[in-house]
């Protein structure tokens, strides 16, 4: 798709969007069935995956991890928005690769050392693209992925999360 047929299929959207902001919000929802030996089994779209511990907090490593899984939606998200805006651009991409790295202290989350936070201490992006385009063009292209990707702003500013319970009894 190039900038013009990407902005032909976008203008309408955004028009709808613009005069019925509401109908810009969407409930986004995953499922997950908790299974036996510490799996929870994901429907999407793709098809069902099964999430399971890190090898390092006791897993065989044959399901996916959501620390793995976390990287992997904002290397996705990175791509897919990275793509959209250099369209839109109109600059040629030869190549681009999106690497996602986290650092993890699993003795935080195996409650090993409580002083230890539970979760990514830090993660780090890296955008290796091939292209003729000036560099600041690329460094705009960069500087608009990360405006505009939904898991990278959700990461850099996290919002409230709440949890609910619903209790059934057989």
């Amino acid at each position: 798709m190039n900038a013009e047929e990407l902005r032909a299929v976008q203008a309408p959207i955004k028009e709808n969007y613009k005069s019925d902001p509401k109908s810009a919000v969407r409930t986004m929802s995953v499922i997950g069935q908790v299974l036996p030996k510490q799996l929870c089994r994901l429907e999407t779209a793709a098809g069902p995956i099964d999430a399971g511990l890190h090898p390092a907090a006791g897993g065989s490593g044959d399901e996916a991890c959501s620390g793995d899984m976390l990287l992997e939606a904002l290397v996705a998200c990175a791509g897919v928005t990275f793509s959209a805006v250099s369209t839109a651009m109109e600059i040629p991409i030869e190549q681009a690769t999106i690497t996602a790295e986290g650092d993890l202290d699993f003795r935080g989350t195996l409650g090993v050392a409580r002083d230890v936070p539970i979760g990514f201490a830090d993660i780090r992006l890296k955008f290796d693209v091939r292209s003729n385009a000036p560099q600041e063009k690329i460094d705009k292209l960069i500087q608009l992925t990360e405006r505009y990707c939904v898991i990278y702003q959700t990461l850099k500013q996290p919002m409230e999360i709440s949890t609910g319970v619903s209790l059934s009894a057989d």
